[in-house]
């Protein structure tokens, strides 16, 4: 009789506990440890952690991605998973929209791409964004006053890798999507050791000899 009084107070404090989530949220997931994750409040808005699945289609690989929402907006920093498990993107978004620093992997893990962006604030109808000079990113040489179009604009530095031996291909210097330099980085000779196969080694002492 103690063993199923106890049973019976444990299954009525996880409803208690559970209940005003489910009166709170539309829908939502528990995970193993009891979290509720993709959350939807009553206004069939995404609220808090959010975990969300892209399978493969039509050639384009699948992938998961994992972050926070805010009012059905994406705040803050998402990551992007191969559906094998990699990282395959880090994004910051405010307002719904990209802002701040990006980083793209290829599906080996290694670094493609990086890149600043700037989402403007709903509330406004224009902006006022400075201007760094380029070959010196402290120094203000002026401001910008922007009308806000409601869209991320890429703003700053985009920097494109190799992503094998991280060597620097590209860069490309953007103010509020306007590309204002690109620089292409002088290439270093690869002096990775080849491998040549046996049967072509054996054909070239052949040639030789004849």
């Amino acid at each position: 009789m103690f063993k199923l009084t106890k049973i019976l107070a444990f299954f009525f404090l996880l409803i208690q506990g559970w209940y005003p989530a489910a009166a709170q949220w539309k829908s939502f997931l528990l995970s193993r440890r009891g979290d509720t994750l993709n959350r939807v409040d009553q206004l069939d808005r995404k609220q808090g952690p959010w975990v969300e699945s892209v399978p493969e289609q039509r050639g384009e690989r699948g992938y998961e991605e994992e972050g926070h929402y805010d009012n059905g907006q994406r705040e803050g920093l998402w990551k992007r998973f191969s559906l094998e498990g990699v990282k395959i993107a880090e994004e910051n978004y405010r307002w719904g929209k990209l802002h701040g620093n990006q980083r793209y992997y290829s599906y080996n893990g290694g670094l493609i791409r990086e890149e600043q962006w700037r989402a403007m604030d709903p509330a406004i109808a224009y902006d006022t964004v400075a201007v760094y000079d380029l070959k010196d990113p402290d120094k203000q040489i002026g401001e910008v006053v922007v009308k806000n179009e409601g869209i991320a604009m890429r703003h700053g530095r985009m920097v494109h890798y190799d992503p094998r031996s991280g060597r620097v291909l590209l860069v490309e210097n953007y103010v509020m999507n306007k590309l204002q330099e690109e620089t292409a980085v002088p290439a270093v000779p690869d002096t990775t050791p080849r491998v040549i196969p046996k049967v072509i080694q054996e054909y070239d002492k052949k040639k030789k000899k004849n």
